[in-house]
């Protein structure tokens, strides 16, 4: 699994609260680029996205919808300390689906295992 976990930005004057917020996006299965940013309180997600640079170094991001903690927000969506920002990506097959198709092969695998020589 690749990782990418950028360092702490941090974007704010000294006399203002900051906010730990994280940025993740999955550019393909197995790759994890995390930011993990300081910003102002009042910032938006739309904000952290920018500070993040995360749509510079994965372009095929934008346009992506977004959420907070699993759940879809918009980009004018105040954030609050410890907020986990998630880029979502098409999914590429339907995960019941691959579920079954796993199950099977485990299932067909177990028999030709079991099956008594003859």
């Amino acid at each position: 699994m690749a990782l990418h976990i950028e360092g702490t930005v941090t974007a704010a004057s000294a006399a203002a609260p900051l906010l730990d917020i994280v940025v993740c996006f999955a550019s393909a299965p197995g790759h994890m680029d995390i930011s993990h940013l300081q910003l102002p309180a009042a910032s938006t997600v739309a904000d952290a996205l920018q500070a993040s640079g995360v749509l510079q170094r994965h372009p095929q991001a934008q346009g992506l919808p977004v959420g907070i903690w699993g759940r879809k927000q918009a980009l004018d969506t105040v954030l609050r300390a410890g907020d986990r920002i998630e880029i979502y990506r098409a999914l590429l097959c339907d995960p019941k689906e691959a579920r079954r198709v796993r199950y099977r092969q485990r299932a067909d695998r177990t028999a030709a295992q079991i099956k008594p020589a003859s």
